[in-house]
């Protein structure tokens, strides 16, 4: 096994962490689902990952440093947690979904949440990686009163869900 990246090149290294579909996927379930466990995260997920490829990308995302993993006791479930790497792959999810949305057939209930985090002001990415810098770091959000971002993401695919939107 290589112990380097295949050359320097910016896009190279990062393509070498998040290349795999199944590894945005995961991140993705973590991100915008709140998954944080094996079970959920397998049993939750729209495209029907497989347990030994879902155990394969949790490894590699806790190798690679964007997952952390705590040190669960025998019968007790492992917790996921995103690390700053891992928060900083958000502008990346947004511009996939982006380009998702522009360029692939998708559903409106499903499109909702990349529509509005692409069109909408720059302020609810940030807001949205503060909030999960809260979950996953522990360090607080500014104005924690405020209805979070993932609040108003989740009306919105409601909405959409309702046929309200």
């Amino acid at each position: 096994m290589r112990e380097g990246p295949r050359s320097g090149c910016a896009i190279n290294a990062a393509v070498e962490v998040l290349g795999d579909p199944w590894t945005l996927i995961v991140l993705r379930d973590v991100i915008f689902g709140g998954r944080r466990h094996f079970r959920e995260l397998l049993t939750r997920n729209d495209e029907g990952i497989a347990s030994n490829i879902l155990a394969s990308r949790l490894r590699k995302l806790v190798e690679t440093g964007l997952l952390g993993r705590d040190d669960a006791t025998r019968g007790h479930r492992a917790t996921y947690t995103l690390t700053e790497a891992g928060i900083q792959t958000l502008p990346v999810m947004v511009a996939l979904g982006a380009w998702g949305v522009e360029h692939r057939p998708t559903t409106p209930e499903l499109a909702v949440r990349a529509r509005l985090l692409a069109e909408g002001s720059p302020d609810l990415v940030s807001e949205l990686m503060d909030e999960l810098r809260e979950i996953h770091l522990g360090v607080a959000r500014e104005n924690p009163k405020r209805p979070s971002a993932s609040e108003r993401l989740q009306q919105a695919y409601e909405a959409v869900r309702s046929g309200a939107l």
